[in-house]
């Protein structure tokens, strides 16, 4: 054999070699290529559903959200029609023009005349002063108090207090109505 033909066999050897592996190198980069497009195929699918899942999350809490602002605005407001209609009420009481205010005051003297005990001083709201003294039999009047209507027993020492004013009065009635206002107010 010839040295021209030994190194053309060794060239063609070399030449089949190298396209194999050439070959070997491009099949391996396309099932790596392919291999990637999967992994990213599969990545991005679970991204978009992880964006999803979070997406409808974020949805269902904002619509909570918003309820509960709105829940509390509701409130709010409603505290405040309450709030103005007490303070309607409360005025209205204190009014010293105030229809059957006389009765009410009988009523509550009758009522503290059978409660109370001896030597007790009947200290008036202001406004009602003129109204008690004239009624206030068994009772020795003393100092003004403050409130809207009515007045309290005092024991000489101090030590008992029984009071009979308007606003007790008035906001034990509140409480007990205060449904049925709501109701009126509110359609509930």
């Amino acid at each position: 054999m010839s040295l021209d033909k030994l190194a053309s066999e060794i060239e063609s050897m070399a030449k089949a070699e190298a396209k194999k592996i050439a070959d070997d190198a491009k099949a391996e980069a396309k099932r790596i290529s392919g291999e990637a497009k999967a992994s990213v195929k599969e990545y991005r699918g679970a991204a978009i559903g992880q964006a999803e899942r979070t997406s409808e999350q974020v949805a269902i809490e904002s619509i909570a959200a918003a309820r509960q602002r709105n829940q509390k605005r509701l409130l709010v407001a409603r505290r405040a029609e309450l709030d103005a209609a007490w303070e309607e009420v409360v005025s209205q009481v204190g009014s010293a023009d105030l229809k059957g205010r006389e009765d009410i005051l009988d009523s509550l003297l009758e009522k503290a005349a059978e409660e109370a005990g001896e030597g007790m001083v009947l200290r008036p709201v202001s406004v009602d002063r003129e109204a008690l003294s004239g009624n206030s039999d068994g009772f020795q009047m003393g100092e003004d108090i403050d409130g809207i209507g009515g007045f309290v027993l005092e024991s000489a020492d101090g030590s008992v207090l029984m009071d009979y004013r308007f606003e007790g009065r008035l906001r034990d009635a509140w409480d007990a109505s205060l449904g049925e206002v709501s109701s009126i107010l509110f359609g509930e």
